[in-house]
Parts: structure tokens; C-alpha cells; sequence
């Protein structure tokens, strides 16, 4: 792909020696972190902060599962319930699944595939990321200190009216992170437009970039929505001035209008970043080209443009005109055509490939399969009918979390596992990784696929009870939530461990193509000796010819 920033002698010597100029040995003060502007370490940070975060929305999930073990609730109290399903809702959106791909992978990549030392605005990256720890402290201390029981969606008047807990200091909290995604956004989308190596078209340019950039075009134009609409719930709740609450001549649909506009955009700005992960992925371990790179690519750019315009399917409900839902269940449809476009481009990748099931190849299947359900049940939503049916009940948590959990997450996953030697120099424990990556697929279905089931037979969400006929299925997705815990929890355990006990990961362990794999594992502080140049288009593999005679010549099975 491009004229490489080391020559090989310097590649083989990096997979045998530590090199002391790379980034993670330059400094080990905690000051020399706090005050960093090297995109990678603050990277880091933003991976140490959601996981954090990750683990808190996970335990109160957990506590809500083992709660609807039984009929009656025996654990904890409905008052409790309501403030455990707003306390994982608010975290893992906003504090987890919202921020988590692009400022951990995002952050740490985007300069080293495009050739540069760092992003355009190194402090204001920092900047940022001390904006999403204030506001993720200041909500989370409200959840924990008195919890809120609105749900993650705010409405009112439930929440300027009536709604028991610290409404102001969660959504100021979330209020203030959206400055972090705003900048963050801003901040990609000039680095991507400024700082390309020589050579480097916008269309060699790699899949994962092309899905950060429609990603940040969200965050720019989407968030400043969601934040005035806080704002102004702030100041009803605190001044009483009227805006959405009736009794105040306020207008309630307003607010789920404003909240549905910023929130279904934010919908792709959890899976597009998982979506360009998954197209770095599968061209490597199937050794073949992109297929319809440039469907792909525009197919990106069209969910951007598109989310926009579907956020009234949310609202069928809601007593909005027939007319407009038609238009909205209509949209709600086109927006499914490029992402089924890129599932088909995916499966024309697999085709005929020499693939291999490493770890991050198993989680971007799983990926392929759960997005694909959770897709296909989002049909169900989108049409005025059967919406009206499943509103408001499991079906729609089970739909939500095939896309959200099911499929952001294994991108996630096959993310980190598949630049964690770039990011490390230590190789995982394979293996291991194969294991958690089968467990979460397996475990998120037994999780979710009954609440499909429960939802179609009419059991509403964010219930703390439910008649004794719907036992049998809790019970099965609240068994699949523990292998589920069990395996997002393995990683933790078996990644620690290779950092310590690893082996020395090589500059390219995958024989992959991007810049970033042409230099040093873990890389230098300034990311390459000299500019690269791009001479190729990405995913440039030999066709599956010159592989196959090339294994049948060196005496390898085919």
C-alpha cells in the first residue's frame, strides 16, 4: 500500500528486541499521562474511562436480570428497578457505546493509517477527553447518590414534573460530554481532510476512516441538538419556565421530537465506527480485496445523511399525524438499504476466501449475524402496524440490543483484539480469544432472542414484575446474561495477562495492508521515521489464485 516508514531489517528487529523510543516507554509519570497530547496515550485513557463505565452500566444490567429471575421481583424493590434500568441505560449510551469505538480505536488509529505524527488538534483531543470524565463523574455520582428513575430517554413530563431523583445533574453531566464528541468529531474530520500522506486519495483511503468521518459529520451536526434540549429541560425542572411540561403550557411531543432527532443519528454513530472495523477485519483474515469497495464506502456516507430524517418511527405512538408516520415508516425502510449493502458486500468478501478464525475474525461474524438480526427485527419497528403492537415491550429491547450490545460490541472486541499487538507489542492469548468471542455469541443469544419472544406475547419493558406464564423465558435470558458476563469479563483476565507475559508481537503480525502496520509494535512516539507515500489502493492482496499456487508451491493443504 504504500513506500513503508522502516526498512525490513528495522521490521525483523522489532519483533525480537524492546525498542525504548516507542510511546508507552517514553514517560511512566502519572503528570506525563494526565498532561499528554499523544493521540495514542489518550486513547488509553479514553479505554481505561469506558471501561470503567462499561462495568457499571453492566452490574446494574446484571442486578435488573437476576431481579426478573422471578414473577414478583424478589430482589429489589420496583422504586429500585426503575433507577437500575435508567442507571445502565444512561452509562452504557452515553458513556460507553456513544464514545467507545471512535475515541479508543478512532483516536489511537486515524493518524497512524492516514501517515501522521498525531491528529490536528492535539490539545484539543486532551481537551476533550477531561470534558467526557466531568460529565461522566458529575451523572454518575447523581445515579449513584440518588439515582433517577425517567429511563435513559428523559421524557416528560416524567422528568420535569414528576420524575423522583437528580434530574439536573445526570443530564448537565451528559450535557458536558457532548462538548467531548462535538470537539472530537470536529477534531477527526479536519485530520482526515488535512493530514492524509502523499498518495493518499480519499479512495485509498481504508474503510475504518471513511466510517469515523460519517461518524464525526453525527457528532458535529446531531449533539448540540441533544444539548440544547437538556439544557432546556434543566431549566424547566429548575425554574419552572414552560417548554415541555403541559401544565406549564409546554409541549411533551416537542421533547420527544428534539430527543429522537439527536438520539437515532446516535444510533449510527454507535454501529458506523463497528461497521468500519468489521471491513478492516474480514479483507485480512479472508485474504481478498474489499468487495465493492466504493459501495461500501458510500453506503457510510448514505446512513449519515439518512439517520437524520427517520427519527418518527420513535413516535408512532405518540400521536403524530398518519400522514408524517408514513413518510417516517417509509425512511425508516431506505435507511436499511445500505446497511444490508454492506452485509451482502461483507458475505462477497468471505466468498472464496482463504479465511482464518482467529479471534478478531470470529467476533466481526458474530457481528454480521447479530447486526443482521437485529436489523431484520427493526423492520418489525419501522412498520406502522406491527409497531404499534410492539412498542414499548421486550421485542423492542431485544431489537435495540442486537444492534447496540450484540453488534457494537463484537466490533469492539474484534477491534481491540486485532490491534492490540499495534497498540501493545504483546500478542493475546489466541486461543482464549476464540473462546470469549464464540461465548458472547452464544451467551448474548441466549440473553435476548426469549426477549423477542416475551415481547411478541406482550410483555412490557422496564417492568419490575410480570405474570408467572412469561417465567420460563426470563429465567433463559437471565442464564445467557451470566455466560454473557462471564465472557465480556475474560478479556479483561487474558489481555491483562499479555501485557506482562506476551509474546513480542511483530510490526504486522496479520499480514495485513495499512500504514499502520508498517511500523513498529508497539509504535514510536511520533508514529514513523518519515512520511509514507500511498501507491496503492487499500486491501491490495494477491487474488486467490496466486495464493492458492503459492500454498501448493510451498507444499501447505488448500
Amino acid at each position: 500500500m504504500s513506500d513503508i516508514a522502516l526498512t525490513p531489517q528495522e521490521l525483523e528487529a522489532s519483533t525480537i528486541r524492546e525498542r525504548p523510543e516507542n510511546y508507552l516507554n517514553e514517560k511512566l509519570s502519572l503528570a506525563s499521562w494526565l498532561l499528554t497530547t499523544d493521540h495514542k496515550r489518550i486513547a488509553l485513557l479514553y479505554f481505561a474511562s469506558i471501561t470503567v463505565f462499561f462495568f457499571i452500566g453492566g452490574a446494574a444490567a446484571a442486578l435488573m436480570r437476576f431481579n426478573l429471575l422471578t414473577p414478583d421481583g424478589a430482589i429489589v424493590s420496583p422504586e429500585t428497578y426503575n433507577r437500575l434500568f435508567t442507571m445502565h441505560g444512561v452509562v452504557m449510551v452515553w458513556f460507553f457505546l456513544v464514545p467507545a469505538v471512535p475515541v479508543t480505536l478512532g483516536n489511537f488509529m486515524i493518524p497512524l493509517m492516514i501517515g501522521a505524527r498525531d491528529l490536528a488538534f492535539p490539545k484539543i483531543n486532551l481537551m476533550s477527553w477531561y470534558l467526557f470524565m466531568i460529565g461522566g463523574v458529575i451523572s454518575t455520582w447523581a445515579l449513584f447518590m440518588g439515582g433517577l428513575d425517567t429511563g435513559w430517554t428523559f421524557y416528560t413530563p416524567l422528568s420535569s414534573a414528576y420524575a423522583r431523583g437528580y434530574v439536573v445533574p445526570v443530564a448537565v453531566g451528559i450535557f458536558i460530554s457532548g462538548f467531548s464528541s462535538i470537539a472530537t468529531g470536529l477534531n477527526f474530520m479536519v485530520t482526515i481532510h488535512r493530514l492524509r500522506a502523499p498518495g493518499m486519495t480519499w479512495y485509498r483511503m481504508p474503510v475504518f476512516l471513511w466510517s469515523l468521518y460519517a461518524t464525526s459529520v453525527i457528532y458535529v451536526l446531531a449533539t448540540p441538538v441533544l444539548a440544547m434540549t437538556l439544557l432546556l429541560l434543566a431549566f424547566e425542572t429548575i425554574f419552572r419556565i414552560g417548554v415541555f411540561d403541559p401544565t406549564l403550557g409546554g409541549d411533551p411531543v416537542l421533547f420527544q421530537h428534539l430527543f429522537w432527532f439527536y438520539s437515532h443519528p446516535a444510533v449510527y454513530i454507535m454501529i458506523l465506527p463497528g461497521m468500519g472495523v468489521v471491513s478492516e477485519i474480514i479483507p485480512v483474515f479472508s485474504r481478498r480485496q474489499i468487495f465493492g469497495y466504493k459501495f461500501v464506502v458510500w453506503c457510510s456516507v448514505s446512513i449519515a445523511v439518512i439517520s437524520f430524517f427517520v427519527w418518527g418511527h420513535h413516535m408512532f405512538v405518540a400521536g403524530t399525524s398518519l400522514y408524517s408516520a408514513i413518510i417516517f415508516s417509509l425512511l425508516s425502510f431506505l435507511v436499511s438499504i445500505p446497511s444490508a449493502i454492506k452485509v451482502f458486500n461483507w458475505i462477497g468478501t468471505l466468498h472464496k476466501g482463504f479465511i482464518r478464525f482467529d479471534a478478531p475474525m470470529i467476533y466481526a461474524l458474530g457481528f454480521v449475524g447479530l447486526f443482521t438480526m437485529g436489523g431484520l427485527t427493526g423492520l418489525f419497528l419501522a412498520s406502522l402496524a406491527s409497531d404499534v403492537a410492539l412498542h414499548d415491550t421486550y421485542f423492542v429491547v431485544a431489537h435495540f440490543h442486537y444492534i447496540m450490545v450484540g453488534g457494537m460490541v463484537s466490533a469492539f472486541f474484534g477491534g481491540l483484539h486485532y490491534w492490540w499487538p499495534k497498540i501493545t507489542g504483546r500478542m493475546y492469548p489466541e486461543m482464549w480469544g476464540r473462546v470469549a468471542a464464540a461465548m458472547i455469541f452464544f451467551g448474548f443469544n441466549l440473553t435476548f432472542f426469549p426477549q423477542f419472544i416475551l415481547g411478541f406475547l406482550g410483555m412490557p419493558r422496564r417492568y419490575s414484575v410480570y405474570p408467572p406464564e412469561f417465567q420460563v423465558l426470563n429465567v433463559l435470558s437471565s442464564a445467557g446474561a451470566t455466560i454473557l458476563a462471564v465472557a465480556y469479563l475474560m478479556p479483561l483476565f487474558y489481555l491483562g495477562w499479555s501485557l506482562f507475559w506476551g509474546q513480542r508481537a511483530p510490526a504486522n503480525p496479520w499480514g495485513a495492508t495499512g500504514l499502520e502496520w508498517q511500523t513498529q509494535s508497539p509504535p514510536r512516539t511520533e508514529n514513523f521515521t518519515s512520511t509514507p507515500v500511498v501507491t496503492e489502493a487499500p486491501y491490495n492482496y494477491p487474488p486467490p489464485e496466486a495464493i492458492q499456487r503459492e500454498k501448493v508451491e510451498s507444499g501447505e493443504h488448500v
